[in-house]
């Protein structure tokens, strides 16, 4: 996975005013923590941040006014109407630290002839991982998967590196049987007709 560069200010001004403020500049209010440390407000670049972004678990590296930290988005808070970035919480790693992350889940192969249908139960998967090599997602066959199977946390292969964090037996996906519409009751449709 490849790191993002971004350049951070050490922000001084807070509450609901200065937050607008330095939206308003393109920038975004975010928070630095971990390691015991005590929490950094920042103000990173609104654009650039939006682009990082958009690469699940990211690993970013920032400069804050001269200090490297090396950090990936723990929480993400959005505009719900616009859906722009109004303030991030980013957590300190060490590269070769292990961290807990929730990836993707993607599937591939087609389901068992007969029109049945595969639910999701879970979109994402909880593993750990070096916080320099954090899997994007993790890819499921469901290929020739007939209804009443499921694929458990445990039976998903995951990439060199990386375990399982969660619950092993959590279902994750699962397969429905189609359900066919059952015909009006003869009784509802001659109550309709008079």
């Amino acid at each position: 996975m490849a790191e993002v560069k971004l350049d951070a200010q050490i922000r001084s001004e807070f509450g609901k005013g200065a937050a607008r403020r330095t939206r308003r500049a393109n920038l975004v209010p975010a928070v630095v923590y971990g390691h015991g440390a005590e929490p950094v407000h920042v103000t990173l670049p609104g654009h650039a941040l939006m682009m990082a972004l958009k690469t699940a678990n990211v690993l970013i590296s920032l400069d804050i006014e001269g200090k490297d930290a090396l950090v990936i988005p723990k929480a993400v808070q959005r505009n719900p109407l616009r859906g722009d970035i109004e303030h991030v919480d980013l957590l300190t790693v060490k590269r070769g630290e292990k961290v807990s992350v929730e990836v993707a889940v993607h599937v591939e192969g087609e389901l068992a002839p007969g029109g049945n249908l595969l639910e999701y139960v879970q979109n994402t998967l909880l593993v750990e991982a070096e916080a320099t090599h954090i899997p994007e997602s993790v890819t499921v066959s469901v290929a020739g998967l007939d209804a009443g199977a499921s694929i458990h946390a445990k039976d998903i292969t995951l990439p060199q590196g990386t375990v399982l964090a969660g619950d092993e037996d959590a279902v994750v996906l699962q397969v429905l049987a189609a359900q066919a519409e059952e015909p009006a009751a003869e009784g509802a449709e001659a109550g309709a007709e008079a």
